[in-house]
């Protein structure tokens, strides 16, 4: 017997990805609304009730919205949006990090933000091992394709041709900060900036460090092969172990990628080092990780239908 699903916010960004991904796979059998029920708050609630599993593609507040609605039933969500990742009773959807256990258990499955699941791949492990103070300032500095901003910002990248960087989050105030200093351990928020280039997909996410003036004294190579052992035997994040790239790059036109790549780059001296992690914002920073998780819960491999 196929598992019902539901997309709440099928026609979103996200939600037409996780489509993509599902497509052709007789595990699942798909709740499909058309566009004038889609706005019908009980139809909606219908579907949520008759569905297996619920995932929600939708701004914050309809997402809790859904939630409401989906009350009094079995069904198990996975929430794309930012609505749960710190909520009290929601189990974070990484399951590198915080165990794929959880999430086969879970009936309530956040999934992490594109920025946060890069700098939590990074950071989390060697905070947990102690080679990071959980104390310690971090910053991160990060670049998205404009996809991430839904689609209010790629209409803005269609009609203006000239936009060539978009720095934003200028209050301090982001909202993926809670997620980041909560999953990561953390004693204080971390700086964030980050910024959107016109390339419709692919990010970096980069924390710079000052290794030399840190009490752990942790040197580069101990980062990186804490970061090999804590992924080793993952299909879907990768510790790159080679001779470090003369740059990184994120390509305009790049297809649709679900795994996630970590650098670990360090100077003569061992003074300084740059952690970076290359992913796509729709892949494993959104969809891609909405699939892992759903196929995790269903008991199925975690990478099937990934792209990878």
């Amino acid at each position: 017997m196929s598992t019902r699903i539901f997309i709440d916010g099928a026609a979103g960004t996200t939600g037409l990805e996780i489509r993509d991904r599902l497509a052709g796979r007789d595990e699942f059998e798909l709740i499909v609304l058309d566009d004038a029920q889609r706005k019908d708050v009980a139809k909606r609630k219908d579907a949520l009730h008759a569905a297996d599993v619920a995932i929600l593609c939708l701004p914050d507040d309809a997402a809790r919205e859904a939630v409401a609605l989906a009350e009094g039933s079995d069904t198990r969500i996975i929430d794309a949006s930012s609505a749960h990742r710190v909520a009290q009773g929601w189990t974070y959807g990484f399951p590198e990090i915080i165990g794929h256990q959880k999430i086969a258990n879970a009936r309530l499955v956040a999934n992490p933000g594109c920025y946060p699941t890069g700098f939590l791949a990074l950071v989390a492990p060697l905070v947990d091992e102690g080679l990071l103070p959980a104390d310690w300032p971090f910053t991160v500095n990060a670049v998205s394709g404009y996809s991430g901003g839904g689609n209010a910002l790629i209409e803005r990248y269609g009609k203006e041709s000239d936009l060539a960087f978009r720095s934003y989050g200028l209050d301090l105030a982001h909202k993926h900060l809670p997620e980041m200093q909560r999953h990561a351990g953390l004693t204080h928020p971390v700086l964030f900036a980050p910024a959107v280039v016109p390339a419709y997909r692919g990010m970096l996410v980069e924390v710079p460090l000052h290794l030399g003036a840190m009490k752990t004294n942790p040197s580069a190579d101990a980062l990186r092969e804490c970061l090999s052992q804590c992924y080793d035997g993952s299909k879907v994040v990768r510790v790159d172990e080679g001779d470090p790239p003369a740059e990184l790059l994120v390509r305009d036109g790049a297809a649709a990628q679900d795994g996630m790549e970590l650098f670990v780059f360090g100077n003569e001296g061992g003074w300084n080092a740059r952690l970076v992690a290359r992913l796509d914002n729709l892949g494993k920073g959104a969809s891609g990780a909405a699939i892992q998780n759903l196929n995790i819960m269903s008991g199925l491999p975690e990478t099937t239908g990934l792209r990878l």
